[in-house]
């Protein structure tokens, strides 16, 4: 794609009004470094020097959203407790809509805390229990999310696998959604059996498609286009799942686009750094789903979330993309 269209792509998302529905969590980051280990237990000890808070998981992926476009809302479900009001505070703070975020005095806010030292992460504590909302927020949740349908260009349901999205809270969106012609795009999570049937697109990575689809992990091969493996787990999730397009992101390896009709279309990696991975698959996303809302062709759509997610892994920390930086990526990808 060149510098012209990818402008006039962005040149179109600022209008456009993105609603995210899944697990919303905190991410903390804990900086330190690292001078001696410990001579209560073979660890190292880590001297703190700071710490960050970011949105995380489905909130994120609002996150990212909002460097490109003015109205982003999420939904899903937080505590009332300090975390909670931690995350709500800074989704206010990045002007994101929280209206219809449920909070719940019975729900502990899910917290992630990763421990970094000289650019490396020593551990990660987790502060969550998986729970699914109570038989009266589900109709509450439905109820939210179809009034806003006239007001919204797309939905983006994020599965961390924490126990927000549940068969019939999705099923009933999605069907009100497609018929209304908006795009709906999903982020899996091979440990929920919620079937994504009907959607605009789904983006799974590589170890997920793999559980989905049923088939047996093989390791990558090079070029993935030649991954026989890989491609019977496209052709398969894409019959699945019936979806208009599958995203299938590989990592090192960048991603596979498959299309009813259309030959999988291979996008090679930009990253030229990797110090963080977290986040990468909610700017991925976040980015392809926002592009097909602004006309982007499925491959367009497919490239743009590449180079998001390229920007953001040479990034430490739950990181975003700017449309600078995105613009940047392209332009340095032509000169190569």
């Amino acid at each position: 794609m060149n510098i012209p269209r990818l402008r006039e792509i962005l040149a179109r998302a600022n209008k456009k009004r993105l609603l995210v529905i899944g697990d919303l969590m905190l991410d903390e980051f804990v900086w330190g470094k690292v001078g001696r280990i410990s001579p209560e237990a073979p660890v190292p000890v880590v001297e703190v020097t700071g710490d960050s808070l970011y949105p995380g998981g489905a909130a994120n992926v609002a996150r990212n959203l909002r460097e490109f476009i003015d109205h982003v809302a999420v939904v899903g479900l937080i505590g009332s407790d300090r975390g909670g009001q931690q995350l709500s505070e800074l989704l206010l703070k990045q002007k994101i809509d929280i209206a219809d975020v449920i909070e719940d005095d019975s729900f502990r806010t899910i917290v992630k805390t990763r421990i970094i030292a000289r650019n490396q992460q020593i551990v990660r504590v987790d502060r969550e229990k998986v729970r699914s909302p109570s038989p009266t927020q589900i109709p509450r949740v439905v109820e939210c999310v179809l009034r806003r349908l006239p007001q919204i260009d797309a939905i983006i349901f994020e599965d961390y696998g924490k126990g927000f999205l549940n068969a019939d809270l999705v099923g009933d969106i999605c069907k009100a959604a497609i018929s209304a012609g908006k795009i709906v795009s999903g982020d899996p999570n091979p440990r929920h059996a919620i079937n994504w049937k009907n959607m605009t697109a789904v983006k799974p990575n590589r170890n997920e498609a793999f559980l989905a689809a049923g088939i047996p992990w093989s390791d990558p091969i090079e070029p993935p286009d030649q991954d026989e493996s890989l491609l019977k787990v496209g052709e398969t999730l894409l019959d699945t799942w019936d979806t208009k397009l599958l995203l299938i992101t590989l990592g090192e390896q960048g991603m596979m686009l498959f299309q009813k009709g259309n030959q999988p279309h291979y996008i090679p990696t930009k990253a030229r750094q990797v110090f963080d991975v977290s986040g990468a698959g909610d700017t991925a996303i976040a980015m392809f789903t926002l592009a097909l809302c602004c006309d982007a062709t499925p491959a367009e759509a497919a490239e743009i979330a590449n180079h998001a997610s390229a920007v953001v892994v040479g990034k430490l920390g739950t990181a975003t993309v700017t449309q600078e930086e995105l613009l940047a990526s392209f332009q340095n990808d032509s000169l190569v």
